[in-house]
């Protein structure tokens, strides 16, 4: 095992490595555990989240070990950028790698767990949100702001931005951190930055006509890119949910 622990923190090495060498039997279970299993622990009436990210495949594991950074390790480095840059994430606190000879196995993510008031998924089933078109407009501003700060947040999905209402305004915070890229993005690569976030046309109109506010452009052009965008999504990912299915014939 070997750990990385923000300066914040490392007084609290020893309660850090009993959660994690204690993963399994303790702490409480937090939100969907179909693809990695998060927990919550307490200690002095804080709040930390743990990610446990499930064993790589072996191609992976090997890949893991000696080519790339675990996604653990990406998590607390690119959530340590974000802060750098004014952009709201869970504060990182520590990560963890359990490593054997030539082959990568178990990685962990601690954060502070923060409350919040919903996510962007809750956008694209309620409808009647309070102050809905102006919450949806604030969070067009905020990708604007990823985007200004060549900050391209990969799985820019409805689940991964906590929102939180805040002296009349919104605070906007990422989660699930592991794919991002740094660098300097062209208005397509902007636009598509979108294309996971909703089907609903009346969604992408509002926010097409705020960011071509923010980016001076035709509102016009930025919808239709838009649209483009999100059906070239949709299509891509339901090829792949029928292939997948076609492959995996044998377990229906």
């Amino acid at each position: 095992m070997n750990s990385t622990i923000h300066n914040k923190f490392i007084n609290l090495k020893t309660f850090f490595d009993d959660v994690i060498l204690n993963y399994d039997t303790k702490g409480e279970d937090y939100g969907n555990q179909n693809r990695n299993s998060l927990k919550l622990y307490a200690f002095n009436d804080y709040k930390v989240n743990v990610k446990s990210f499930k064993v790589p495949n072996l191609v992976n594991q090997f890949a893991y070990r000696f080519l790339r950074k675990s996604k653990a390790q990406r998590s607390y480095e690119y959530a340590n950028i974000l802060i750098k840059h004014n952009i709201g994430t869970p504060q990182p606190i520590a990560f963890y790698e359990f490593k054997e000879y030539i082959l990568f196995k178990k990685s962990y993510y601690i954060s502070e767990h923060l409350n919040y008031d919903i996510t962007y998924r809750e956008l694209t089933t309620d409808f009647n949100y309070p102050n809905y078109k102006e919450i949806l407009r604030a969070f067009t501003r905020f990708t604007f702001e990823l985007h200004e700060n060549n900050i391209n947040f990969l799985d820019h999905s409805p689940g991964n931005t906590l929102i939180t209402k805040v002296n009349g305004g919104y605070n906007f915070a990422l989660v699930d951190l592991n794919r991002m890229e740094f660098t300097k993005m062209s208005l397509k690569q902007r636009i598509k930055n979108f294309a996971k976030l909703t089907t609903h046309k009346f969604m992408i109109e509002i926010m097409s006509d705020e960011y071509s506010k923010c980016v001076n452009e035709d509102y016009n052009f930025i919808l239709e890119l838009m649209i483009k965008e999100t059906d070239k999504f949709q299509q891509k990912f339901h090829n792949k949910k029928r292939l997948k299915k076609k492959i995996k014939f044998w377990k229906s």
